[in-house]
Formats: C-alpha cells, structure tokens, sequence
C-alpha cells in the first residue's frame, strides 16, 4: 500500500484526514511519525502559493508522496483578513482563544449581517520527483460575538453555520467531516491523487 505523509505536526488534523481519506488505499503518516522536524517556510501571499511550498519541500525531503494544505478564515469585514495569517494572527506563540478574543476585538460593533466569513482549504499533493496536483474548498459562515462549542479547534467557536443552526464547534467531528472547508477540499482532490502520483495533473 503506498504511504501518504501528511505535512503537519498537528494529530487534530491527521486524525480529521485518516477519516477524509479512509476509502482510499493509501496508508497515512505524518511528520512526527517519519522523524521529520525541519520546517518548511511559508513565504506564499496564497493559500495555495504556501500548500504547494509546504507539498513540494516535505516531498523533497521525505522521498514519499506527501500532502499539505493550507487554510484559513476570511472574514469579510476585515477586507478577507485574517487569510493566510489566520495561525498567525495574534503573533508567534499565540493560543487559539488568544487569536479568537483578537478577532472578536476587531469586530466589534460590527452588526451581523456584516459578520459574513468563510473558511477555505486548499490541498496541494507533490512526488518528490516535482509532480503536483491541488484542489480546493470552502465553507461559508457568520463569526459570532462570543465562542461555542468543545469540538474542533482553531475558530471553530465562533463560525457560525446558518443552516445548522450551529458553530463549527458544536458539531460532532463526523458531521463537520462532511461539511467542512478541509472536507470539501479532501473529496475534490482524491479523484486527482492517483493521477498526480503517476501523471502530475494541477487543478486549482
């Protein structure tokens, strides 16, 4: 069975694609798991600009057919900020509540027809030979005024989705597996694993 490396630390998220991914015969890793522990730079003004450089170089350095995405929130009120900072957002170091309280801060007095967001993913697959394929997926919302939910992670408790009535932090992880920016982008991008492994193909 071929091995996939997942290109990240976070076992919230290899946990999130064992699930996406498990109809494919393709045995997930991930870096902690190869004894991987150089950082890959993402120097990208994209989502998509920074899963490929995350795709490309884990794929160098690991010799293994590997997939990286790149995610965010993008709120509208605040021109699509905090996109591809979305991690970063409240400074290096910083804890998830300590990058929503910043959010909930600039967003204040804000009326909630103006609360409009979404999350987009973008997924890049890279050969260590170069070749790649992408695809991508997004899930729209409203931010909140105050965080709810245990589930998820990241802003989670405060996207709002209408029509469940519900933030992303209050569904069950295997209903937000159907419905997610993340789950989006996995399902349009497991047609084109087979082919980027052999052939290269991109899709964005």
């Amino acid at each position: 069975m071929k091995r996939l490396l997942i290109a990240t630390h976070n076992p919230g998220k290899v946990r999130e694609y064992r699930q996406l991914l498990r109809d494919l015969p393709l045995e997930l890793t991930y870096l902690d798991e190869v004894g991987i522990t150089e950082e890959v730079e993402e120097t990208g003004q994209t989502f998509l600009e920074n899963a490929i450089q995350k795709a490309m170089g884990y794929a160098e350095l690991s010799g293994m057919l590997t997939l990286a995405d790149d995610s965010g929130l993008e709120v509208d009120a605040l021109g699509g900020a905090p996109g591809v900072h979305s991690s970063r957002y409240a400074g290096p170091g910083a804890s998830d509540q300590e990058r929503i309280d910043k959010l909930l801060r600039e967003l204040e007095g804000v009326p909630e027809e103006e609360r409009t967001a979404r999350f987009r993913c973008v997924i890049a697959v890279a050969t260590p030979d170069g070749r790649l394929c992408a695809a991508q997926g997004t899930v729209e919302g409203i931010i909140t005024e105050s965080p709810r939910g245990e589930h998820g992670f990241g802003y989670d408790p405060i996207f709002y989705l209408p029509d469940k009535g519900r933030t992303m932090a209050e569904l069950l992880p295997e209903e937000k597996n159907r419905i997610s920016h993340r789950a989006r982008a996995a399902h349009a991008i497991k047609p084109l694993l087979k082919s980027c492994g052999e052939e290269g193909t991109t899709n964005e």
